[in-house]
């Protein structure tokens, strides 16, 4: 009967562990991000950099993979049980939609772009701490640099 007793709260314990790991992680700032990337000028393989340049390739992945995804969902929904308006909505949105994988993130890349131009135009402007507030969460500064530095014009729509 012990050991039962003593085998269920293990159990429950180690389903809880993860909840409070999860709870606990505390988002880059963007002060820490800056110092990681300050190092990119002179020493872009140093470990700082490539630090740097790797979180803003994931992000700039993350919304990629978001974007198309949520594209994705919104259609299937649509098509699902749709109204002739809702239809006609779809359709047009698809006349504008722009071919840029980021472009539902408000940024758009373009294929042109590498992202070592991006990666160095998202550490200077980290590096401008004028415009970046310390205790802003990296992932917003990054989001909102790109969404300044590289917005979707009306032209990038097809």
């Amino acid at each position: 009967m012990k050991i039962r007793t003593i085998a269920a709260y293990l159990v429950s314990l180690t389903l809880l562990v993860p909840y409070y790991v999860a709870e606990s992680i505390e988002p880059l700032s963007t002060a820490e991000l800056a110092s990681h990337c300050s190092h990119y000028a002179k020493e872009p393989n140093g470990v700082d950099a490539v630090f740097c340049v790797r979180y803003i390739q994931g992000f700039i992945d993350g919304a990629i993979a978001t974007d198309e995804k949520v594209a994705q969902n919104a259609i299937s929904e649509i098509k699902n049980e749709e109204t002739f308006s809702e239809r006609a909505m779809r359709q047009r949105k698809a006349r504008t939609k722009s071919s840029d994988p980021t472009y539902y993130a408000e940024f758009c890349l373009g294929t042109k772009l590498s992202l070592k131009s991006v990666a160095e135009k998202i550490i200077l402007s980290l590096n401008d701490r004028k415009h970046n507030p310390k205790e802003l969460p990296a992932r917003d500064a990054v989001y909102h640099i790109l969404r300044k530095e590289y917005p979707c014009k009306k032209d990038d729509a097809k």
